[in-house]
């Protein structure tokens, strides 16, 4: 493996275990109502959580059959979650009034996991390594737009 990417992996994966994906995950006593309102939200960010663990260490072997494993889990949730949306039902923490940002932010994000999906099948590590970055920035824009 070359350097370079062994380092962006590496990079990838500190950011990723430095960063709370889980809502609630660091605090949980002051959003307890907002978390239990945001249940298709949650467990999104959950699986996305497992789903980016798995995908870092993948991409970083170059793996793209485990990649794409890793994103099968992830099918039906952005629809749950849009649905909740759509209901009421999800809670954003800071900005809550720009709920069609985050879904548009939210849909956006999940072409790019088809996206990696697709570099996966091609068996493309460097695509892979470009979208699952992308990915991690969607994430911390997003936390750093509608969570506290």
């Amino acid at each position: 493996m070359k350097k370079s990417t062994f380092l962006k992996a590496a990079f990838i994966t500190a950011v990723i275990a430095a960063t709370p994906f889980v809502a609630g995950a660091v605090d949980h006593s002051h959003h307890e109502a907002s978390v239990a309102d945001s249940g298709a939200l949650v467990e999104e960010m959950k699986a996305l959580d497992a789903v980016f663990r798995e995908v870092v260490s993948a991409v970083a072997l170059g793996d793209g059959h485990r990649v794409h494993q890793a994103l099968e889990s992830m099918h039906g949730k952005m629809e749950k979650t849009q649905e909740a949306l759509h209901a009421g039902k999800v809670v954003l923490r800071k900005n809550a009034a720009k709920a069609a940002e985050f879904e548009k932010m939210d849909r956006q994000f999940h072409k790019s996991l088809e996206a990696l999906g697709q570099a996966s099948h091609k068996g493309d590590r460097k695509g892979m390594t470009m979208i699952t970055k992308k990915l991690l920035d969607g994430c911390v824009a997003c936390h750093e737009k509608f969570r506290p």
